[in-house]
């Protein structure tokens, strides 16, 4: 079994932590249906297993304290191939930058990059959470980029189009994503899976020879993929 850690970047309120919660403790089923819930606290460092709420408490996942650091660990099945997952939720306010920067480093060698679609100055961030991902990792991480909050549709404040072209510049694939209803979250955790693996079979061609380094760099080269 394939094991991966996945690191969570972006501003303070984006929804980091409820996704991380939505792929870790909730049964997902990729709809815009509100699946049963569980807040944050009650679930840091595995305190109980599965609680469900109805939808009228998620506004909770929205008021907790702000997150430090939490990790929360999941077994997926990703093409009848069972992993296993571990997310990394870091703080998004700049007060531990310094400390997410240790954080990058030393444990989240693939990471997420997220935004609320419902409020720009997160977007227009995003970059500053970039540079950090590529001046404390030695080579260029695998990263994906989320537009959280979409089911906040007459609060838009990023359109889609602006997140694929971010997407583009930016070299990564691209979706958006509601942890509220659990739209597209499993679909997240399995695109960076299967890309996670498709990487380490190129890479591990590319040792044996040129082809597969070529094939490795070509990947790299067209990673924009939208959903």
């Amino acid at each position: 079994m394939d094991s991966w850690r996945v690191a969570v970047l972006g501003d303070g309120g984006v929804g980091k932590t409820a996704l991380a919660v939505q792929v870790s403790h909730s049964h997902l089923s990729n709809t815009t249906a509100h699946p049963p819930s569980v807040h944050p606290k009650l679930l840091r460092r595995g305190t109980i297993s599965f609680i469900r709420l109805v939808p009228s408490l998620m506004s909770s996942v929205q008021t907790y304290d702000p997150t430090i650091e939490d990790a929360y660990r999941k077994q997926l099945i990703v093409d009848n191939k069972m992993c296993f997952v571990e997310v990394i939720d870091t703080a998004g306010q700049e007060e531990y930058a310094t400390l997410r920067d240790q954080w990058v480093r030393s444990r989240g060698s693939r990471l997420i990059l997220v935004y609320s679609i419902a409020s720009r100055s997160t977007f227009e961030r995003l970059e500053v959470f970039r540079q950090s991902m590529l001046k404390v990792k030695r080579q260029k991480p695998i990263f994906m980029l989320v537009g959280n909050k979409c089911d906040k549709t007459y609060e838009r404040e990023v359109s889609r189009e602006e997140g694929i072209a971010l997407a583009r510049t930016f070299g990564c694939e691209f979706m958006e994503t509601s942890a509220r209803t659990a739209y597209n979250v499993e679909l997240l955790f399995t695109n960076l899976v299967r890309a996670l693996r498709q990487t380490k079979r190129l890479e591990a061609g590319g040792n044996n020879g040129k082809q597969g380094d070529k094939q490795l760099k070509d990947l790299k080269r067209s990673k924009c993929v939208v959903m």
